[in-house]
């Protein structure tokens, strides 16, 4: 058979199997890369399941509709999944011919789905991933990617086994901006690169396990949102949106905003994993997420990146914003909000979401910036639709955000045990603290599994 009746075959008789079948391209941008199996039409259409459809769920469909992978189109989003009625009914008004279900192990029975997006509360992430990924879907799954660091490294390695198409939900990494600076700092232009330190003022954070305890709304499935779990009473501070504050669902600030900022670092930097973190904040409490927390991560040499310390800082102490050294002692503007700032042997570099400064500026006046290697992108959604239709490897793919987020959640691990994490990434144990494994391994209830 020759290679255009291949791709006739293919696109006209086996399309589905095909795309369940399909291994893709491990090296290269997700644009520019080739895989090894024959493409099919970016004009035709996936099915799509989405596991959540409520807040963030519901923004992620509409862009995903919006940005599609071809001008002018969007994607059939033919199944619907949530645990709350309310919502689901919501979604499926605006998506009337998608089926609909409450329980997400339902949703990846039906036949003829080729993909699925994840956006869950962070507990449900990696159940919901690997059931999808076990059963032949590409996913898109929102960050973090999972709630503990055992989940981040399974996941990274089943999406490795199934070779799926995969993508985590940090949409800055998707924006201009970012590549940008990565290009920026690529070139040399403040030096070998020593320090970087990461702030935001924003705070998840709760005290005590909440006390109303009132009925369970009649249109919330509690047994099915709590999912792996172990069973507490329905709370209205849990649901909708507060569970972040909470460590049985959530990570609070760190593990929310952590994927957005630290992801720059690891890009531009080409970070892995961290050799030890240790961090401070206030008493921990068992139930909620701190109001404040710095967390020091060290990181080995990588080729010709130096070794490296990484500072995190978010919230309020005693109501001041916690923040790097440097603006008490007037190394950097005053003015600068939430970002990151690069320290080299040259100079500086702050960026957040949608710009970057080279400091000081006296320093860079005239500074001519290199010219853009790295393409802009369709958007984080089409990334992942295009490559799933045309083969490659999205840039924010289940190996490189895995990695990410393992060390996002190591902060956190540090801080709950109350003890400095060696990281020994190889058999993922911290290494003379046993108190911090309770916090690092995943312990489902009865009838729950990975």
């Amino acid at each position: 058979m020759s290679a255009a009746q291949q791709f006739i075959y293919i696109n006209t008789v086996n399309r589905r199997k095909f795309l369940k079948q399909s291994a893709v391209a491990t090296t290269g941008v997700f644009w520019i890369a080739k895989s090894s199996w024959a493409k099919i039409s970016p004009n035709e259409r996936l099915n799509i399941g989405v596991i959540g459809t409520a807040n963030r769920a519901m923004q992620n469909m509409n862009e995903m509709q919006h940005e599609s992978s071809q001008p002018g189109a969007s994607e059939n989003i033919v199944a619907l999944c949530d645990v709350d009625t309310k919502f689901l009914g919501i979604a499926k008004a605006k998506f009337p011919a998608a089926k609909t279900y409450q329980d997400f192990r339902r949703l990846l029975d039906q036949k003829g789905i080729d993909a699925v997006l994840i956006a869950t509360p962070d507990h449900t992430h990696a159940v919901a991933t690997m059931a999808a990924l076990k059963s032949g879907h590409h996913v898109y799954c929102e960050k973090p990617l999972t709630h503990t660091v055992s989940e981040a490294r399974a996941i990274r390695e089943a999406a490795k086994k199934y070779n799926r198409v995969t993508q985590m939900g940090t949409q800055i990494h998707s924006m201009d901006n970012y590549r940008r600076v990565v290009e920026v700092l690529q070139s040399g232009a403040i030096g070998p690169v020593r320090e970087v330190h990461v702030w935001i003022d924003a705070i998840y954070t709760a005290n005590g396990r909440p006390t109303a305890t009132p009925p369970v709304p009649s249109e919330l499935d509690w047994d099915l949102w709590q999912g792996p779990i172990e069973s507490r009473p329905y709370s209205p501070a849990y649901v909708p949106f507060a569970w972040r504050n909470y460590w049985a669902y959530g990570g609070g600030t760190l593990s929310d905003f952590g994927c957005h900022y630290i992801d720059l670092a690891y890009w531009a930097l080409g970070l892995r994993f961290p050799t030890s973190v240790v961090t401070e904040g206030p008493a921990v409490d068992q139930e909620g997420t701190p109001v404040w927390l710095i967390a020091r991560y060290e990181y080995p040499q990588t080729g010709t990146q130096p070794p490296l310390k990484l500072t995190w800082y978010h919230g309020k102490k005693d109501g001041v914003a916690v923040r790097p050294p440097h603006f008490a002692e007037g190394k950097i503007p005053a003015d600068l909000g939430n970002g990151l700032l690069f320290v080299g042997d040259k100079g500086m570099l702050w960026s957040d979401y949608g710009r970057y400064v080279l400091l000081p500026e006296k320093d860079f006046k005239g500074y001519v910036p290199p010219a853009k290697t790295i393409p802009s992108s369709p958007g984080q959604h089409a990334e992942w639709i295009r490559a799933i239709k045309t083969g490659g490897t999205p840039l924010c793919n289940f190996e490189y955000s895995g990695v990410l987020t393992e060390a996002v959640l190591l902060g956190n691990a540090s801080y709950r045990s109350g003890q400095k994490i060696v990281w020994d990434a190889k058999n993922l144990k911290a290494v003379g603290n046993p108190a911090a494994d309770q916090f690092i391994q995943h312990h489902y209830r009865k009838g729950w599994t990975l």
